[in-house]
């Protein structure tokens, strides 16, 4: 699920994807890498801040792999389903690496996908 956004809601930089665990706790996977213009629009239209609810507000992600610094994001509502390409480098059960965003799965909902295991 798309969980997180860098840049603007209206055109976002990249995309912080979750899973929710067995326990219902939505869990950080990764983080994009920058996205095409085209897609930042398309995102940008379908994408809805949110508030104090989402289990992210107030969380602090590293900006990159090993460093001190804080990623600044905003939290959108985990509603849409993103298809991504990754490699197999797995840390914690976060992608280490940034992955490539294919696409939005339109056909599923965060309710049928598998849930999150480290």
């Amino acid at each position: 699920m798309i969980g997180g956004v860098t840049g603007s809601l209206k055109e976002p930089l990249t995309l912080l994807l979750g899973r929710y665990d067995e326990a219902g706790d939505l869990r950080m996977v990764a983080r994009t890498t920058p996205l095409t213009t085209a897609v930042r629009r398309e995102l940008g239209q379908q994408l809805e801040p949110a508030g104090i609810e989402h289990p992210w507000y107030g969380r602090h992600f590293s900006a990159s792999w090993g460093t001190g610094g804080e990623l600044e994001y905003s939290p959108v509502r985990p509603d849409l389903v993103a298809e991504f390409v990754a490699d197999t480098a797995i840390d914690a059960g976060r992608y280490r690496h940034p992955v490539r965003f294919v696409r939005l799965r339109d056909d599923l909902t965060p309710q049928e996908t598998p849930p999150f295991t480290a």
